[in-house]
């Protein structure tokens, strides 16, 4: 039965236009009709035909073979919103077999894994085979640890517990052609209860399910670890009268229980299933035993049955993975839930930001003690987050309180803090490494400002990769003097980049990394920002960032360029040279009001000799080479700054080493005009966020 889809109301014109991008998402759904008659009816017929498959005498029995992927992940960093970084993979192949009226049997017929970082991590069973009857009338997951007899909102039960509203008719592929389908938001009507929060899609012509994305509400996580789960299943229409399993993809996402900290572990499953042989005889034998059956553990020695290396395995399916992006399914699942929580985790719990939240060395505090605390709401989507923090040398009080509402994919913040921060945009050293090296040797690689301010901030997530932003903020830059003493050497003294207040608006642009194994892989930030004071000011900054990946090896560009204003004050300057700017040439001894960095960056695997670390772990047995040149330009310095133009192009050429599964990064650069030379230890940047 047909069904006319509505229009949505138009956005009113009189908006600007970027107020229009950021929260035109949000008055989608809510102009949906919440159960209309005709979409209940649709509901209806689907869950009739659900429960109709059940006992459809004409399939008696089938066999498939499933083809997956199991991935676990960390993703690390403020915010995590940077891309997860791949720990471990398991390739699987599993024969599937049912049999009417509700027999179902699961054995693995191949099992490989390998590991990109250490780590001792075991799977539930059922993570390591597929959903065979699209979980029936009540979700389970994790052998009934995680998840336990959720409703599905597809089902008889499912009815008088789940509002729905109709978004769309769209096409999506399926094994024997492309399918047209009803797309239907689907909420609970009490979020106090265990159920899901997501979006079904229905074939027009019979009501069939074709696909379900969904995560759940906070009361279905019976782990406390859990953050959320989120699923994609989409079945295909087989021999033009069975609906089944085609492709599935599983997200688990887990942190810790009693402290909020930019840390997280994912487990991430993806599978196509196909195959299919129908009403052949199975013998009983097949179903005893456990679901899931077959070999316990990897053998990563079957040559036969996987053919390629795993990590040529692993790239080819990343692209397919990235592109069934989980992200955008969450963000999809915020707008349906509006301002009600999500996630399974404490609303209330300590916080860091980084390990250098909690102590830190510098030379205007001395040594750093911070702590902070996330306070939020089990019932909606509101939080605060304090800080505080105390220099033992300068003997200075510092904190924030920021107080967010999430609604949606948009996210509304007011933040009041006095806190203090580098000069500049780019972060060039491990946090944790500025403070051993600022403690023990003298060397402070930051140049500091004391901001007392506040701002009033808008986040919009476009889409799982992309989000846009707005602040109108007002500060106060105060200048601060070196006050600590090192335990050897001597510091040098801080820069003056106080001045008068100014208020203004910032926009920013991200686009983030694509994940893992991309072939090509494009991201980057653009910010605009604009202010009056004493003077009126504009600055605008663009950091692109561009990887290519062919046959095991990398080549990755980057750059940052900015531009202020004539008024520009000195603690909105740009600063350039030494670490992780432009190596061989002297820490920060080019600066003013443009700027402009470029990175080349060649990377590749050579043989290295592999150190056992016990059980789980070994520094692995290859090395990564990386060659690279890198060109920086400054220019307008300004007077009251040490800091000079480069009186032209500073070219810079070197060679990193990454050791130890990357985690190690060891560069050299040599400055082509002088000659000078720089060596730094690092941390692999990924992981900086959280030290």
């Amino acid at each position: 039965m047909p069904i006319e889809l509505q229009p949505e109301p138009e956005i009113s014109r009189i908006c600007a236009v970027l107020l229009t991008a950021l929260l035109g998402p949000l008055s989608s759904l809510a102009a949906q009709q919440w159960n209309d008659p005709r979409v209940l009816d649709l509901v209806r017929r689907g869950a009739q035909l659900r429960e109709q498959a059940q006992v459809d005498s004409s399939l008696s029995s089938y066999h498939a073979l499933a083809h997956g992927f199991v991935f676990f992940l960390a993703q690390l960093g403020e915010g995590l919103n940077q891309p997860p970084k791949l720990v471990k993979a398991d390739q699987l192949d599993v024969e599937v077999y049912w049999k009417a009226p509700n027999q179902s049997k699961q054995i693995i017929l191949g099992w490989r894994d390998g590991s990109w970082l250490p780590t001792d991590i075991n799977y539930h069973r059922d993570h390591l085979g597929i959903v065979t009857n699209n979980f029936g009338d009540l979700i389970r997951i994790g052998d009934g640890d995680e998840v336990k007899d959720v409703v599905h909102p597809i089902s008889l039960l499912g009815l008088d517990r789940y509002d729905f509203a109709l978004r769309d008719s769209t096409e999506v592929r399926g094994a024997e052609g492309t399918i047209t389908v009803y797309e239907i938001a689907v909420r609970p009507r009490d979020f106090r209860s265990p159920l899901v929060v997501g979006t079904v899609y229905l074939d027009v012509a019979s009501a069939a399910l074709v696909r379900f994305r969904f995560s759940f509400t906070p009361p279905a996580y019976l782990d406390q670890q859990l953050e959320d789960i989120s699923i994609v299943l989409e079945n295909s229409l087989w021999e033009g009268r069975y609906w089944l399993p085609f492709r599935q993809e599983v997200e688990i996402r887990r942190r810790t229980t009693w402290l909020d900290f930019p840390a997280r572990g994912i487990i991430r499953g993806r599978w196509e299933i196909g195959g299919y042989e129908f009403n052949q005889e199975i013998a009983d034998e097949i179903f005893r035993g456990p679901a899931i059956a077959g070999l316990r553990i990897p053998h990563n020695d079957d040559t036969t049955r996987f053919t390629t290396p795993l990590d040529s395995a692993v790239a080819a399916v990343a692209e397919p993975l990235n592109r069934q992006d989980m992200d955008a399914l969450r963000v999809e699942v915020e707008r349906i839930a509006g301002t009600r929580a999500l996630g399974g985790l404490a609303s209330r719990r300590l916080a860091a930001r980084s390990l250098s939240d909690v102590i830190k060395v510098n030379r205007v505090q001395g040594l750093t003690f911070g702590f902070g605390a996330t306070l939020g709401s089990s019932e909606s989507r509101v939080q605060a987050q304090p800080y505080v923090a105390y220099g033992t040398s300068d003997q200075r009080l510092l904190g924030s309180l920021a107080v967010s509402l999430n609604s949606g994919s948009t996210r509304l913040s007011l933040d009041g803090y006095r806190r203090i921060r580098d000069v500049s945009d780019l972060a060039i050293i491990t946090p944790v490494f500025n403070s051993l090296s600022a403690q023990e040797f003298g060397k402070d690689y930051g140049d500091y400002v004391l901001l007392e301010g506040g701002a009033l901030g808008l986040r919009h997530r476009a889409s799982g990769r992309a989000t846009l932003g707005l602040d109108l903020f007002y500060e106060q830059p105060t200048s601060i003097v070196t006050t600590a003493e090192p335990a050897t050497g001597h510091y040098r003294p801080n820069p003056l980049l106080g001045g008068s207040e100014y208020g203004g608006i910032r926009l920013r642009a991200d686009q983030a990394s694509g994940g893992f194994g991309l072939a090509h892989d494009f991201y980057g930030t653009a910010t605009l920002e604009a202010a009056g004071g004493p003077d009126r000011y504009a600055r605008a900054t663009l950091e692109p960032h561009w990887i290519t990946r062919f046959a095991g090896q990398e080549l990755a560009f980057s750059g940052y360029f900015g531009w202020g204003s004539d008024n520009l004050p000195p603690y909105r300057s740009f600063v350039l040279g030494g670490r992780n700017t432009l190596p061989g040439e002297p820490f920060r001894a080019f600066g003013g009001r443009s700027v402009a960095l470029v990175r080349a960056e060649w990377r590749f695997e050579a043989p290295f000799p592999s150190i056992p670390l016990g059980r789980y772990a070994s520094t692995g047995h290859t090395i990564v080479v990386a060659p690279f040149v890198a060109a920086g330009w400054t220019e307008r310095s300004l007077i009251s700054t040490p800091w000079q133009n480069t009186d032209g192009v500073r070219p810079v050429a070197g060679l990193a080493l990454e050791w130890f599964f990357r985690l190690i990064r060891l560069e050299a650069g040599i400055g082509l005009r002088q000659g000078d030379i720089g060596v730094n230890l690092e941390i692999q940047r990924d992981w900086w966020g959280i030290l």
